[in-house]
């Protein structure tokens, strides 16, 4: 006999487990075939939205999707089976577009510690943007050439190297175009995103 104590916890754990899989094992071994429950399932969830045709914002590939909405508001993202380009699949990306829109975990502030602090600071998204646009400007202000002198006289630079710009995966298209514009006219030349590297 083990000399290692079970718990009442332990034990109501690993019996739901060990139930859980025998019930499954048992269902599969049988032939259940559960594919019609999870299509009513899902045909419920969507039975009073309007289904809106729609593209991923995220890459050029431009899988079709299909938006699901009640009373204007998005209750399902799926991809368009009709579609040529995707024949209904999404990628990662595509298959996350609903979580990033309607997401309960989303950040809604943002921590801060400043230069010799011990303790973290719970700030706004509007503080936390105020603070980066400050120091945005207060950078490219110190670090803006406008022109360098060549043999042939002064030349137009007008860039700034103390800044560089990293975009993330989850960008669409439409803000990496402004993200784009953006820091091409703040003059950056750093300017990356995280898909591509």
């Amino acid at each position: 006999m083990s000399d290692v104590a079970l718990s009442r916890r332990a034990l109501l754990k690993r019996s739901a487990g060990a139930a859980a899989g025998t019930a499954l094992g048992g269902l599969m071994a049988f032939g259940a075939d559960l594919r019609p429950a999870q299509a009513r399932a899902q045909e419920l969830r969507i039975k009073e939205a309007r289904a809106f045709p729609s593209v991923c914002p995220y890459c050029a590939v431009g899988c079709d999707t299909i938006v699901h909405a009640i009373d204007g508001q998005i209750v399902n993202v799926e991809g368009d089976p009709r579609s040529p380009i995707n024949q209904g699949t999404l990628c990662p990306k595509g298959a996350a577009i609903f979580q990033l829109h309607v997401n309960p975990n989303r950040v809604q502030e943002v921590l801060h510690r400043g230069p010799g602090a011990t303790e973290w600071e719970v700030w706004s998204l509007d503080q936390a943007m105020d603070r980066v646009a400050e120091l945005t400007k207060k950078t490219r202000d110190e670090t803006f050439v406008e022109t360098f002198e060549s043999a042939d006289g002064p030349k137009t630079l007008n860039h700034s190297l103390g800044i560089f710009s990293l975009g993330g995966a989850t960008m669409d298209n439409e803000w990496n175009h402004i993200h784009q514009k953006l820091m091409r006219g703040l003059g950056l030349v750093a300017i990356e995103n995280q898909a591509r590297i």
